[in-house]
């Protein structure tokens, strides 16, 4: 397929209709490919945010240039919009010519409308010229003449496109957008073509809020030490909602990381991100407001409890670019992250954190990580899907990765067996030997997870499993109930 600059005004103007041209980025495909791109780089090594940043000096068009080179975009997986879709098969059966011209890099241009095969030829930025806005315009009035062509757009970046077309075509436009779209004298003929909405539940989706049960550990030191005051409460209440925040802004930044990876993911590109139900550009500007929000509330905690917090952050961040793809230390971080948060409960309850709290944490924690690769692994296995790209295992570690996590599984029994004998226990509790039938419920969730893993049962990671499964609901009540008799 040629480039439209490769083609004489004759061929365009002796095609039959009129012209109808499509943007890419937030048009065609419900995403921003100059966002991608740029955390497809940063995931592959996070040391080029320096390049990046020197690029960027060049000017917009040689950063998109320079991410397009080393980018390894999949056209087929992208998040295309039907409506769109819709509309230029409907020009194509008319008899229209259609083209495709966007802002993002000809390199990922030429890919998308080789995959589409749809188009009579397509326009894009080059490593010196950034064509959007005025300068879009300027090429398709050169190429169509002014009202020669009819536009699908969605973006203020458009407006300049728009009121050179014949008709202005938009979808998904922002409030902005469309109070241009009214106040522009030139702009007089408009069609707006549905599109579907990210409802509130999409956004607690992106923000995983299910995973917010994660948090209910910072509530543990505080109830383990039975010191409880207004204070200590209202300040542990304000720490879980600030970790779970703080969390969500980096669920956001792990996923756009791992558009790609999760694109090919049999549930995964189910997620708003890579589906596109959510745009990456919306999803970016997300994260860091949650993150600051997170620390004006972590700061009426206190400083120290602030400096938790952001150390998980700063070891979240390095999880997501760099130490999820080391073997077994992706499972070792992940156990810390949980440890993290009862560090951070005790800090803001202001109360000791016990060291037998520690070794059963990480010992149990590694266990719940371990079975959560084992059921990555095993969705991979079953679907016939090759290898994780985003992660150091083989298919053929599953066995290894079960034996691992029931290892450690029993190890965190073993250490709670441990505490119970312990004095610190009878200091704490008037009835300690209740808490021995604790014991054998640990050990019946634990071995139970795993077969649940093995039998295809738990389609999630082993926590979010826990909240739905009616077995865990009652294994968890009674312990409760346990610890509660035993004080």
């Amino acid at each position: 397929m040629s480039r439209i600059s490769m083609l004489s005004s004759d061929d365009v103007t002796g095609a039959p209709g009129r012209p109808l041209v499509v943007d890419l980025d937030g048009t065609l495909v419900r995403s921003d490919l100059l966002i991608e791109t740029a955390f497809f780089e940063l995931a592959r090594d996070p040391l080029s945010l320096f390049a990046i940043c020197r690029t960027l000096m060049r000017g917009k068009a040689a950063l998109k240039h320079c991410l397009a080179e080393s980018a390894e975009l999949d056209p087929s997986a992208l998040p295309y919009d039907e409506i769109v879709l819709a509309r230029l098969r409907q020009a194509t059966l008319e008899g229209r010519p259609v083209y495709l011209a966007s802002a993002s890099n000809q390199r990922l241009v030429a890919a998308v409308a080789d995959h589409l095969g749809m188009f009579s030829g397509w326009f894009a930025s080059d490593e010196k010229i950034n064509l959007t806005g005025a300068a879009k315009a300027e090429r398709l009035v050169t190429e169509f003449k002014e009202g020669g062509f009819d536009y699908i757009g969605n973006d203020l970046a458009d407006l300049p496109i728009w009121a050179k077309a014949g008709r202005a075509i938009v979808i998904r436009a922002s409030s902005p957008v469309k109070r241009a779209l009214a106040q522009h004298t030139t702009i007089t003929e408009v069609e707006y073509l549905p599109h579907e909405r990210p409802g509130w539940r999409t956004w607690l989706k992106l923000f995983r809020v299910h995973q917010y049960a994660k948090n209910a550990l910072i509530f543990v030191p505080f109830f383990l030490a039975h010191q409880f005051s207004l204070q200590s409460t209202a300040d542990v209440f304000l720490a879980a909602i600030a970790f779970s925040l703080c969390a969500s802004s980096v669920y956001i930044l792990n996923d756009l990381a791992d558009l790609q990876a999760d694109r090919r993911h049999p549930t995964k590109r189910k997620r708003p991100l890579a589906s596109g139900t959510i745009s990456v550009l919306d999803g970016f500007a997300a994260m860091p407001a949650l993150f600051t929000i997170s620390v004006l509330i972590a700061t009426m905690v206190s400083l120290n409890f602030l400096a938790v917090m952001l150390g998980y952050f700063a070891l979240t961040v390095a999880y997501s670019f760099v130490l999820k793809r080391k073997m077994l230390i992706d499972v070792i971080v992940l156990a810390m992250l949980y440890v993290v948060r009862l560090v951070a409960g005790a800090i803001a309850a202001q109360v000791v954190f016990s060291e037998w709290l520690l070794a059963f944490s990480m010992f149990f924690f590694m266990a719940l990580a371990l079975i959560k690769r084992y059921v990555e692994l095993a969705v991979r296995v079953d679907s016939g899907l090759p290898e994780p790209e985003n992660r150091n295992y083989k298919l053929k570690d599953l066995e290894i990765v079960a034996g691992l996590a029931a290892a450690a599984g029993f190890n965190a029994v073993t250490v709670f067996a441990l505490y119970i004998s312990s004095d610190t226990v009878h200091s704490l509790y008037h009835r300690p030997q209740l808490l021995w039938l604790i014991c054998p419920i640990l050990l019946y969730w634990f071995s139970r997870a795993l077969m649940m893993a093995h039998r295809r049962h738990m389609e999630d990671d082993p926590i979010a499993f826990a909240l739905r499964d009616k077995n865990s609901i009652i294994a968890g009540a009674i312990t409760a109930l346990l610890i509660l008799a035993a004080i």
